[in-house]
């Protein structure tokens, strides 16, 4: 799995990290980044979850193809 965060999308409502709090966390502006190492989404199965919370879909989160 890959996680992409639209960053110019992202407006801090922080709902990724509230859902997904093992793999996502706020800067210091307020914006969403992923944790160090999460960058595949650890096995997280709430994910998928966090991207759906989104309020402004600026998260992606896209499955290995092959």
């Amino acid at each position: 799995m890959h996680i992409e965060i639209d960053r110019d999308v992202c407006i801090g409502a922080g709902q990724c990290a509230l859902t997904a709090p093992n793999v996502f966390t706020q800067d210091d502006d307020g914006f969403s980044t992923l944790l160090p190492g999460m960058e595949d989404g650890g096995g997280d199965p709430l994910v998928k979850d966090a991207a759906r919370a989104c309020p402004v879909h600026a998260i992606t989160v896209k499955e290995p193809t092959g």
